[in-house]
C-alpha cells in the first residue's frame, strides 16, 4: 500500500468518524443532561429527606427536653415535700428535746431538793446527837 492510498483511506476513517461523531456528542451530552438531571433530583430527595429527618430529630429533642423539664419540675417538688418533712421532723425533735430538758431540769431540782432535805435531816441529827453527848457529858461533869 502506498502513502497515497493510506492517506486515502485515513481520510475516509477520518471523514466517517467525523460524520459519526456530532451524533456522539450530541447523545454524550444528552446523556450527561440526563444524568445531571438525574443528581439533581437525587439530591433534592436526599436534601428533602435530610429535611424531614431534621424535623423529626428536632421534635424529639423538644420532647425529650420537655420530659426532662417534667422530670426536674417533679424532683424540685418532691424536694421541697422532702425539705418541709425535714423540717417539720427538727422542728418535732427541737421540741422533744426541750421536752427532754425540761424533764431533766424538774428531776434534777427534785434531786437537789432530796438531797437538801436528806442533808438537812442529817444534820438536825447531828445536832442531836451533839446535844445529847454535851448534856451526857454535863451530866458526868455533875456527877464527879
Amino acid at each position: 500500500m502506498t502513502t497515497e492510498e493510506r492517506l486515502y483511506k485515513l481520510e475516509g476513517i477520518v471523514e466517517g468518524v467525523m460524520a459519526v461523531l456530532p451524533e456522539r456528542v450530541s447523545a454524550l451530552e444528552h446523556r450527561v443532561d440526563l444524568l445531571r438531571q438525574e443528581v439533581k433530583a437525587e439530591i433534592a430527595g436526599l436534601r428533602q429527606e435530610m429535611a424531614g429527618l431534621r424535623q423529626e430529630m428536632e421534635e424529639k429533642f423538644n420532647g425529650l427536653r420537655q420530659e426532662v423539664k417534667a422530670e426536674i419540675q417533679s424532683l424540685r417538688q418532691e424536694m421541697t415535700g422532702f425539705r418541709q418533712e425535714v423540717k417539720v421532723e427538727v422542728a418535732g425533735l427541737c421540741q422533744e428535746m426541750a421536752g427532754l430538758r425540761q424533764e431533766m431540769e424538774e428531776k434534777f431540782n427534785g434531786l437537789r431538793q432530796e438531797v437538801k432535805a436528806e442533808i438537812n435531816t442529817a444534820f438536825n441529827k447531828l445536832m442531836l446527837y451533839f446535844t445529847a453527848l454535851a448534856a451526857a457529858l454535863a451530866i458526868l461533869t455533875f456527877l464527879r
